[in-house]
């Protein structure tokens, strides 16, 4: 029986950081701060996954403050979130992504996001979908303060290795 998890999460921009999203660093004059890289995207990614398989959530696996997760990359924690579902007998089939901010633009990113996303997820391109939009100048998202996104992902039982 397939399973569906939702993920959401958020950041601040702040000056003096990388804009790093869906693994792509994007030319901006901010970007996100957190622990990690802060890739608000791929954050929304594992939680998702990591919900669909019923796993807990990324700050239970990688816990801000450990030092081992000081500037990590978040593609490189999202394959061990796909090590971590197979572990658990599933697999994932695909992700539908929103980015919700008022810049940079995503569209110019997205096809690289998707390759990224795909490979360390375990699945084809065509299996990672990547929008945008704004929040209409409304709220933080809207003032540029920050950046939101939410994922969706399915997970499947698996029919091989991770």
């Amino acid at each position: 029986m397939p399973r569906i998890g939702i993920g959401y999460d958020v950041h601040r921009l702040v000056e003096g950081r990388p804009l790093i999203l869906g693994g792509v660093q994007i030319a901006h004059p901010r970007g996100l701060a957190g622990f990690s890289d802060a890739d608000v995207l791929l954050h929304a990614v594992m939680d998702a996954i990591l919900g669909a398989a019923a796993l807990g959530d990324i700050g239970q696996h990688f816990p801000p403050g450990d030092p081992q997760y000081r500037a990590a990359s978040s593609l490189a924690l999202l394959r061990r979130v796909r090590t971590l579902v197979a572990a658990a007998g599933w697999q994932v089939v695909n992700l539908d992504v929103t980015v919700v901010a008022e810049a940079p633009r995503v569209a110019p990113h997205a096809a690289e996001m998707r390759r990224l996303i795909a490979e360390a997820a375990g699945v084809d391109a065509e299996a990672v979908s990547i929008k945008a939009t704004t929040n209409e100048r409304l709220g933080f998202v809207g003032r540029g303060e920050g950046i939101a996104a939410l994922a969706a992902a399915l997970l499947d039982k698996a029919t091989g290795n991770p």
